[in-house]
């Protein structure tokens, strides 16, 4: 069935609301954005924020469920196909790198969002994990990584890409992190997880670990 213009209407809007808050979490933060903000960067009345979504927790876990799933996304494409560890933390980076501005808010901000947007959050990490795992799991029967538990081994790596993200500022000024960093961060946690100490991954320099 054809849609009406007015259903076209209504979803173009609802998709520029969207939008617009997503480049005003990434650009002042998300629990610093206001419905008023995001109505006036979509060009549309305050009444229409709240047309589409009731409250501003639902906008908010609407932005992360949209754009949390395309980050998460490039692991799941990339698990299936992937031969070694350091090909998916190298698809989990590309993904991060495409929203970076926003999912270094999320990690910021993460303990302030509402419990529902919280819980996408969660989820969208739990998705990834689940990937990391399959590799893993691959790779210590093979006796290619140190057996170590996969949360362990999915924390620490989280971790790390977290630290440098919520500290960017320092890292990278320019505000390119995982561009700056990214290979680097893979390396490194290669190095620690590997038995043969990464030589088998995509670089072993000899560098020390990054800092700013």
């Amino acid at each position: 069935m054809q849609k009406s213009n007015r259903q076209l209407q209504k979803e173009q809007t609802k998709e520029a609301l969207l939008k617009a808050a997503y480049q005003l979490f990434a650009k002042q933060g998300i629990m610093n954005t206001r419905m008023s903000d995001i109505a006036q960067a979509a060009g549309v009345s305050h009444g229409t924020v709240f047309a589409h979504f009731q409250t501003q927790e639902m906008l908010i876990t609407e932005v992360i469920e949209t754009y949390g799933e395309k980050i998460a996304r490039r692991t799941h494409e990339a698990a299936g196909t992937c031969e070694h560890m350091e090909e998916l933390l190298a698809a989990h980076l590309a993904g991060i790198g495409e929203f970076e501005p926003f999912y270094a808010r999320l990690v910021i901000e993460n303990r302030l969002l509402p419990p529902e947007a919280r819980d996408v959050w969660v989820a969208i990490q739990s998705a990834v994990s689940f990937h990391f795992s399959q590799v893993a799991q691959r790779e210590i029967g093979s006796g290619q990584s140190i057996d170590l538990p996969l949360y362990f081994l999915f924390n620490t790596w989280v971790g790390l890409v977290h630290y440098y993200l919520a500290n960017g500022d320092l890292f990278a000024p320019e505000g390119n992190v995982v561009g700056r960093y990214g290979d680097t961060l893979v390396d490194h946690y290669m190095r620690m997880i590997r038995r043969d100490g990464g030589k088998g991954g995509r670089g072993n320099d000899g560098q020390n670990a990054p800092g700013p």
